[in-house]
């Protein structure tokens, strides 16, 4: 009777519709992590799902620059981010092309479900 409570159980639970298990996560960017580009005026970030743009953004910051073996990092304003008409693709349009450099893009969002999902990568401009 026991055995036949739980699978009933189990079996009733996964039949309700609920909050999706899956969040929202980067499946594709321009630049891509790791890569190699010349100089970028518009970065691309598109995510498996809609996300809400006033809660979400990027902060980039130049971590290193050609012939300055210490330099500090420093951050990169005055960008716009908005959001392409699918929904899920951020848009970071830039005031001008990104000098030479190694960059850190750290992202977050905050999905339909109201979940925050951050990360970020690296690219580097020749």
């Amino acid at each position: 009777m026991t055995r036949f409570f739980l699978t009933a159980a189990a079996a009733f639970a996964l039949s309700l519709p609920g909050v999706a298990s899956a969040h929202s996560k980067l499946v594709s960017s321009s630049p891509a992590a790791n890569a190699t580009i010349a100089k970028p005026t518009k970065l691309t970030l598109t995510f498996s799902e809609t996300f809400l743009a006033p809660m979400s953004g990027v902060d980039l910051v130049m971590t290193g620059m050609p012939g300055m073996a210490d330099h500090a990092p420093m951050p990169i304003k005055g960008f716009k981010t908005s959001v392409a008409p699918d929904g899920k693709t951020m848009i970071v349009t830039l005031p001008r092309a990104l000098p030479a450099g190694s960059y850190e893009l750290k992202w977050h969002i905050v999905g339909a479900d109201q979940h925050r999902m951050e990360g970020g990568y690296s690219f580097t401009v020749r």
